[in-house]
């Protein structure tokens, strides 16, 4: 099980499982009515409650962005209340030509592109810390281009862990830049469904192939995969195991995170963030490019919506963190513009 660690320990956050290959047949993806974790905790989504992890450890390694001495003192005085953004990339080169993209890696449209600058004005009043995404260029492409509208300006820095060479290559050693950063965290367990056979194929001609009925069931049951694919609760197996693991203990410090990933990875997420049934997520629908907000408090998700823009008020009076937030841009706005 990957540790859940500190923004101290950032670079060293990307867990050895993060290393694993996509393998879609091991053992861990399980194809039956619940999840089997590769903890060994099994959970029928239907029943599933959030459980907040309590601590976090610290590792004393020498990271790539670890904080100051005063912002890690800082730290420690945050309530445990979160902010939790999750945006489903804007749409792809082969979401354009209507094909199965699955875990292709392909880049965005020019509309996929600003669908991300949208998702990111809207966003641009919430703080974040983190950013997860997955290992696909579409979803890292949408949370940088997000990040780039921020108000804080932040710059945000993908962390490599490919080997140990490019971990030490990749570290910044000036404090300064390190507190404008915000670290970047790639996870294959947030790739979107593997969709095997299917993936590269038109949607249409698939259908007019083998019958639209058996699309629909490969693409919106729960437990039946495509040839050689996943099924939606398989790909929820590794996406709610990550975020458990890796995410949810981030929340609980008083991290503010956003998850830049897919439709299925998040719908899994979602689906154990909202305690929805097996029904009601194969039915949930979110849009490319539209962000959501929950926040994370006493160890409960409130889900809040999207926040329409950077002029509207309501989404930042959900709590006094986020409406502070708020104040303290507008006031340094004011400063600079002075």
């Amino acid at each position: 099980m990957a540790t859940a660690m500190s923004h101290q320990s950032i670079a060293s956050t990307i867990s050895q499982s993060s290393r694993e290959p996509l393998n879609v047949q091991t053992k861990r993806f399980k194809n039956n009515s619940s999840l089997s974790y590769h903890t060994s905790r099994k959970r029928n989504f239907s029943k599933i409650e959030a459980v907040a992890s309590q601590t976090s450890s610290v590792s004393s390694h020498n990271t790539l962005l670890s904080p100051s001495k005063n912002n890690i003192e800082h730290s420690k005085k945050k309530t445990n209340e979160a902010a939790l953004i999750l945006i489903r990339h804007g749409e792809s080169l082969w979401n354009e030509k209507n094909l199965f993209t699955g875990c292709v890696d392909v880049p965005l449209t020019e509309k996929g592109v600003e669908e991300a600058i949208e998702a990111g004005k809207r966003i641009s009043n919430i703080p974040v810390d983190i950013i997860f995404t997955s290992s696909l260029i579409r979803a890292q492409m949408t949370a940088m281009l997000a990040m780039i509208q921020h108000r804080r300006k932040k710059v945000p820095i993908i962390l490599h862990n490919e080997s140990e060479k490019a971990q030490t290559w990749s570290q910044v050693f000036s404090e300064e830049t390190k507190n404008q950063s915000i670290p970047v965290i790639p996870a294959w367990q947030l790739n979107e469904r593997m969709y095997g056979e299917l993936q590269g194929l038109n949607k249409q001609e698939t259908a007019e192939r083998y019958g639209k009925q058996q699309v629909h069931e490969w693409r919106r049951s729960y437990d039946i995969p495509p040839p050689k694919g996943e099924s939606l609760e398989m790909c929820a197996e590794r996406a709610v195991a990550y975020f458990e693991d890796n995410i949810e203990p981030k929340l609980a410090a008083g991290k503010n995170v956003m998850i830049a990933a897919h439709g299925n990875s998040l719908r899994s997420i979602i689906m154990y963030l909202d305690k929805l049934t097996c029904q009601e997520v194969i039915s949930l629908e979110l849009s490319t490019g539209i962000p959501l907000l929950y926040i994370f408090k006493d160890g409960k998700f409130m889900k809040r919506g999207s926040p329409v823009g950077p002029t509207e008020p309501g989404v930042y009076a959900y709590t006094k963190g986020l409406a502070q937030y708020r104040h303290n841009l507008d006031e340094n706005s004011e400063v600079v513009c002075s």
